[in-house]
């Protein structure tokens, strides 16, 4: 069972071919109830037709936006097939190219048809999982051997009934709408580490003290300092963050990945206090780092190297990042 475009439970049939047939690589043969969705073709007084036309030109129907017709050859396409090979041959072609741009090409994935009047059912043939390419050096593809012409004109195999018969199509074509993304990790990126310095620090009165923008792979990033913590339960510790500004500027479905380091610089010894981070950040989750990050106890140590001259020196490195390129 399968399920069809309208929701409803479609039944397919496995129809096993006659030779030569059988051994087609690549080419199903599948009975369903759904008809074609594009286009029906029938024939009345196919024994007449067939004795009188070598090659028959459908109307012309619309699908995915553009024109096609089908070619019917009642006794097989005998360029194809040499003397027609006793079969039926039946092709989709693309009409109207004289309104198409220069250089066009057309992906299709098709389905050609044959009525089963006695089952009710329709005999569906594709070449499975195959798309084709319409362009102006290839206007046409199908079926030289759609059937033999011994099991079609065979009236209980239920194709040619008081010498009637319905043929037909469906035909998809695929878009070229796709969107491209190209993610890469950056690396220690180019001038990647942010120095901040804030002198006078025990006379700081300010909430939070933030860093000149700088430009890191394109993008706008900060530091941003809390002197006396982030929250009225954690006033013993300077809080430290890595913010992206101009956060709006990366698309909200959008995540950035970001390996990076947090530092209060040792003035002294270089024994600095370090935090190393891996987060993603977003429009709205833009800043990561630690609220308490260094107790005010140790950074006011002397010993430390922490603040030199009343002056404090943070910095925040981005050591990995990725960055997504999208082409529509």
């Amino acid at each position: 069972m399968s399920t069809d475009r309208s929701g409803r439970m479609e039944e397919k049939d496995y129809y096993s071919p006659p030779a030569p047939f059988s051994n087609s690589p690549g080419i199903t043969r599948v009975t369903r109830d759904l008809p074609p969705a594009h286009c029906l073709l029938k024939i009345n007084s196919f024994s007449l037709f067939a004795e009188s036309i070598e090659k028959y030109e459908s109307g012309v129907f619309e699908a995915g936006g553009y024109k096609w017709r089908l070619l019917l050859y009642p006794h097989g396409n005998k360029k194809r097939n040499g003397d027609g090979d006793g079969c039926i041959s039946l092709y989709l072609q693309i009409a109207e190219t004289e309104t198409l741009p220069l250089g066009w090409q057309i992906n299709v994935n098709f389905k050609l048809f044959v009525f089963d009047q006695i089952q009710d059912k329709y005999l569906t043939i594709e070449d499975a999982g195959a798309i084709k390419r319409f362009h102006q050096m290839k206007t046409e593809w199908g079926f030289d051997q759609l059937l033999l012409l011994e099991c079609f004109n065979d009236a209980s195999n239920g194709y040619l009934v008081n010498d009637s018969c319905i043929f037909g199509a469906e035909v998809f074509v695929i878009e070229h709408k796709a969107n491209w993304e190209c993610l890469s990790m950056i690396n220690q990126p180019a001038h990647n580490t942010i120095s901040f310095k804030l002198e006078n620090f025990s006379k700081l009165d300010k909430r939070s003290y933030e860093s000149p923008l700088q430009n890191i792979a394109g993008l706008k990033w900060k530091a941003a300092v809390y002197p006396h913590g982030d929250t009225d339960a954690n006033r013993t510790a300077l809080s430290l963050y890595l913010q992206l500004a101009e956060a709006l500027s990366v698309p909200p479905e959008r995540s950035l990945f970001v390996k990076f380091k947090l530092r209060v610089m040792d003035q002294i010894s270089s024994n600095h206090m370090e935090c190393t981070g891996v987060s993603w950040f977003t429009a709205k989750e833009n800043k990561w780092g630690w609220s308490p990050f260094i107790s005010l106890e140790n950074l006011r140590n002397a010993s430390k190297g922490f603040l030199v001259d009343d002056a404090l020196t943070v910095e925040a490195e981005i050591v990995l990042m990725s960055k997504v390129e999208c082409v529509s």
